[in-house]
């Protein structure tokens, strides 16, 4: 692989009127922001001039072909630090551009002047005079609907009336009608553009979903007559899921499914004493049936695979494949490539260590030898898996290879394999996650798995919703495989269900790991994980189970309120309302109708006892303007009505209403605001 050089952007000429800190733009376009179609863009800059002339902006909004596809003029949104935005909608998957073009506002100016000097008795006639070939020109433009022509020519001749009051000629010249003419054609002078900047538009499974884990090896097994074990298989598999698209989840994502190693395999709960019945971990990749390219025999065939991905579409689901680039020390590469791996001053080749950790059963690979055979053999085993059928990735540990690596993978799929999704498994500093986010993942599992309290919660949820959303979407889960924290251990069924709600509502997408229905929460001592994990052994569940404890019922229920509401399918658009109780948590989502692809506004108000425990009860604080409501008639209070879209019940809220949550019975409310 040819190395290259980073460049530093060129400098260039501010324009007429200068346009700076265009937004959202990634590293000085460097890399492109992201967005899903139908998804509203909210495109900032700050525009100013010299002097004390009127000054607008315009965003633009540029196809992948490079034609415009549309514009709107831009909002002062912070007058004193002149900020402009606007918020433009991409209709189609591609490459696209935006820019912002800053300009010169003549009405604006004179609309400004003419009230200040006509009020004063200064230039009366001459300010009068100005407006009317002002308006007079700007009726005259090719182009201009009659309709705002006529309104102009009507205000100029007002203006031009010398028989009435100053006052009330300089009032036909600031009009509505006419301010409605001037913001539909505005006549924009000195029109200065910004650089075009990378828009990278994608489908919604890259921003919106719902994931379901599995491990196949468990579906379906059992123990025989004589205590053995019997593992299931990718047919097996199969009859889950209709249960698992009957609670509304969009994507069955399967843990490895290849060969696994017997060199230092591990036995239950990770030990190092494997007997001949345990399977394995699955991470431990490759054995003499074959590796990354390879499903383990006890699994099935290829053609299993393919009748399990067919079985998933036919459901409504699209499968997802762990990715976990590492070796066994029986995997082939290991003897056709061991160039391709770190080989110790003795001679042995170094296995996975997080001191004091070892993983003895994994080689890591190493991207510096070879890494253009490094790079061609996993491109070409991912490229076998979406000939298969797979749609989505999961990468495990991303953060533990270069990123050279991963930009240069990300690239050729984005090119050739568009809609492919990559979701990044890295827990680590926000640095190496976001720029796992830059070069090309499409989502990031998130630190909200430990965000437990209101202001942890409150604070990472704005976090998320932030300036970072515009490259990173979060992926929020409850549990993992790995990953069983203190408070899913202690807080019980409860527990489960109020991270559910937060999970659901907290971001697009979102993801369980199957057994979460069960509530299993019984923890290996000393380690946040479950006991008789997973990873290391058979799971045979009794799914007959799973009503008595609520949460499959609950699940179906949060995977049906977002799908029917848009404002829970966006990321930029959380607020976070203040509430008299420490244990209760209130935020809320919301799309006006110009960017709801219904073309109505949509609210959704989320409250949820935090405390496992305890029934809390407070009042919130809500902020009608971030609800989309108006503002009460003068001497009433604010009104209306939201409606709890898990119990059905029906609310007449102020903007300061009290609530009580009981964790033994309701542990949120999940509401839709009621918009007249």
């Amino acid at each position: 692989m040819t190395a290259t050089t980073p460049q530093p952007a060129p400098a260039a000429p501010l324009g007429r009127i200068p346009v700076l800190a265009v937004q959202p733009v990634l590293e000085g376009g460097r890399w492109p922001s992201k967005a899903i179609v139908g998804e509203a863009v909210p495109i900032r800059a700050t525009v100013f001039r010299e002097g004390h002339d009127a000054v607008a902006a315009t965003a633009v909004l540029t196809r992948p072909d490079g034609t415009d596809h549309s514009s709107a003029r831009m909002t002062l949104i912070r007058p004193g630090l002149d900020v402009y935005e606007a918020r433009l909608t991409p209709d189609a998957e591609g490459e696209w551009t935006f820019r912002v073009e800053g300009w010169s506002d003549p009405y604006g100016t004179w609309s400004h002047d003419a009230e200040l000097k006509i009020r004063a008795g200064v230039d009366v006639e001459l300010m009068l005079a100005e407006g009317v070939k002002l308006f007079r020109d700007a009726a005259a433009r090719e182009g201009t609907p009659t309709r705002l022509a006529d309104v102009l020519f009507r205000a100029a001749h007002a203006m031009r009336d010398s028989n009435r009051a100053p006052l009330d000629r300089l009032a036909s010249g600031r009009s509505a009608e006419v301010v409605e003419a001037f913001d539909a054609m505005p006549v924009r002078d000195y029109v200065s553009p910004s650089a075009a900047y990378p828009l990278l538009v994608e489908r919604d499974l890259a921003m919106v979903g719902a994931w379901y884990e599995i491990f196949p090896r468990s579906e379906g097994a059992r123990r025989d007559e004589n205590g053995k074990w019997i593992g299931g298989t990718l047919r097996t598999a199969t009859e889950r899921l209709p249960q698992i698209a009957a609670m509304g989840f969009d994507v069955v994502y399967l843990t490895p499914i290849h060969p696994i190693g017997t060199t230092f395999r591990k036995g239950p709960n990770n030990t190092l004493n494997a007997g001949p019945e345990d399977p394995g971990s699955p991470y431990a990749i490759g054995a003499p049936d074959g590796g990354h390219d390879a499903i383990h025999p006890e699994l099935g065939t290829f053609d299993d695979f393919d009748y399990f991905v067919a079985k998933s579409r036919e459901n409504g689901l699209e499968v997802a494949l762990d990715i976990a680039l590492q070796c066994s020390p029986d995997h082939p590469w290991v003897t056709e490539h061991p160039e391709w791996f770190t080989t110790r001053i003795d001679g042995s080749i170094a296995y996975a260590e997080n001191p004091p950790k070892k993983y003895q059963d994994i080689y890591p690979l190493n991207f510096d030898n070879d890494p253009d055979g490094i790079y061609v053999a996993i491109r070409d085993v991912l490229v076998k898996w979406v000939e298969h059928g797979v749609t989505a990735f999961r990468v495990d540990n991303p953060h533990t290879k270069p990123l050279n690596f991963w930009e240069r993978l990300l690239e050729e799929f984005r090119a050739n394999h568009p809609d492919v999704i990559f979701l990044s498994e890295a827990f680590t500093k926000p640095a190496m996650m976001h720029t796992l986010a830059l070069i090309g993942f499409h989502q990031s599992y998130t630190y909200f798995t430990w965000r437990i309290n209101k202001h942890e919660l409150g604070s990472y949820f704005a976090e998320l919703g932030g300036d970072w959303a515009s490259v990173m979407r979060p992926s929020l889960w409850p549990t993992t495989h790995d990953i069983l924290t203190p408070y899913m251990q202690q807080g019980g069924t409860a527990a489960f269900a109020i991270r559910a709600v937060l999970a659901a509502t907290g971001a697009p997408t979102w993801g369980i790991y199957a057994g979460y229905e069960l509530v299993e929460n019984v923890p290996r001592p000393g380690a946040e994980e479950q006991i008789d994990n997973e990873k290391y052994e058979f799971k045979q569940r009794d799914w007959s189970r799973a009503d008595g404890y609520g949460i499959a019922r609950l699940l179906g229920i949060l995977n049906g309120i977002r799908r029917q509401h848009p404002a829970l399918q966006r990321l930029r658009n959380i607020t976070v309302h203040p509430t008299s109780d420490d244990a209760t948590l209130c935020f809320s989502r919301h799309l006006d109708a110009k960017d709801s692809p219904t073309g109505r506004p949509d609210t959704v108000i989320v409250v949820v006892n935090l405390d496992p425990y305890t029934t809390r009860e407070g009042v919130l604080y809500l902020n009608r303007t971030a609800l989309g409501l108006p503002a009460a008639e003068p001497g009433t209070q604010l009104s209306f009505t939201a409606r709890d879209e898990i119990s059905g019940e029906t609310f007449t809220w102020g903007e300061h209403p009290y609530v009580r949550l009981n964790p033994h019975g309701q542990v949120a409310h999940v509401l839709a605001v009621e918009h007249t």
